[in-house]
């Protein structure tokens, strides 16, 4: 990655908004299209390339604002960015559950409240808001902003030491990553029997990786003294982990998975972030650093300006993302499944999505020409 400078690297915007298109097609189960994502292709997904863009654009925020105006300064921006996030939640809580209950009560199916995890709304309503309000009680597919919220919660007592000693900061990150994985931490959910799906105490080490990276900036160059040692080695891991990802939707390729393979590599845990997820995020983060540097005139092509745009708008759109999942899961559900269903809600959705993100930028003041003026240094957001 390009150093934390006032220049913006425009592939955090460009992988952002990938991630949100991601993250919306593999919310639509069984959804065709999800496999022009990379979750069927390995190990991890859009969620990594997500958190991973988090840590490093906070450094890109708040490390300026901690040079010229001190930390009691950059902490009151990040915890305002932090506000910002917990109210989008519970927007979407509010604006997803009533989603939920109006389908459900319109199509006489209740089962899809069981479905979307919003059974504790019926046992006791007042404690389940409570809960939602301590981002405690979470239906399906809003875990990611609660997580980033925790994340964000916590930088200002690591940012000083992060620019400092970077090094440092990240020994400790996964040192904490590798004892939570080995003593099961992670935090109360409700219900009672319940914990966080993405477990903060784990998957800090993403983001402090991304902030790491940001301070270290050009300083990452040493490793290419290893460029083709790394490439091999991360392009045979991810032939790897193609090879496994395939054989969970392809049976004849279980055969050539020997046993003691799968008994090694099993359960591969989401929740704690499983080491060979990390492995291949980074496998994968290495490659695209070599394939797409900061100055590859490919960038710089219009096609990419959607994708852009809405890693511009990326807390909106991932908001919006979120909902038109559900409606793209409630149609597809009403015409039986059908591919020709899920192409037309995945395509719409996105374009819905590019949509709103113009209107936005539009909204904001941001049009092409603004943003070719602007210093672009505000990439603090989710």
């Amino acid at each position: 990655m390009s150093n934390a400078s006032s220049e913006r690297d425009t592939r955090l915007d460009l992988f952002r908004g990938l991630a949100l298109w991601f993250i919306f097609l593999d919310h639509i189960p069984t959804n065709i299209m999800s496999w022009l994502t990379i979750r069927n292709y390995g190990f991890s997904d859009a969620t990594e390339i997500f958190i991973f863009i988090s840590g490093y654009t906070a450094i890109i925020a708040y490390r300026p604002i901690l040079a010229r105006e001190g930390w009691p300064r950059a902490a009151t921006r990040i915890y305002r960015r932090v506000w910002q996030l917990y109210v989008a939640h519970i927007l979407l809580f509010v604006a997803f559950s009533a989603e939920v209950a109006w389908v459900s009560i319109a199509r006489d199916t209740p089962a899809l409240i069981e479905e979307m995890q919003m059974l504790g709304f019926g046992e006791n309503p007042y404690r389940a808001i409570l809960e939602a309000a301590l981002l405690k009680f979470r239906p399906v597919n809003l875990d990611v902003l609660p997580l980033y919220i925790v994340l964000l919660a916590v930088f200002p007592f690591v940012l000083p030491a992060v620019v400092r000693w970077p090094i440092a900061v990240v020994c400790v990150s996964v040192g904490l990553y590798a004892v939570t994985c080995r003593y099961s931490w992670n935090l109360p959910a409700y219900p009672d029997d319940k914990v966080w799906f993405f477990n903060p105490i784990a998957w800090q080490v993403v983001f402090y990786v991304g902030a790491t990276c940001a301070v270290l900036g050009t300083r990452l160059a040493w490793l290419d003294r290893f460029r083709w040692q790394l490439t091999v080695l991360a392009t045979i891991y991810l032939l790897f982990a193609v090879i496994i990802a395939l054989s969970w939707h392809y049976n004849p390729l279980e055969q050539f998975v020997p046993s003691w393979i799968s008994r090694l590599i099993y359960p591969l845990d989401k929740t704690n972030i499983d080491i060979l997820r990390l492995m291949h995020f980074l496998a994968v983060a290495w490659l695209v650093r070599i394939a797409i540097p900061q100055a590859a005139p490919v960038l710089k092509w219009s096609v990419w300006g959607p994708l852009r745009r809405c890693g511009e708008q990326s807390l909106l759109i991932f908001c919006l993302g979120i909902f038109l999942a559900l409606s793209a899961q409630v149609t597809v559900t009403h015409y039986e499944d059908s591919i020709a269903s899920q192409i037309v809600v995945s395509i719409a959705g996105i374009l819905i999505m590019c949509l709103a993100a113009y209107i936005a930028a539009w909204f904001n003041g941001g049009g092409p020409s603004a943003a070719a003026r602007a210093p672009r240094t505000t990439g603090a957001t989710v």
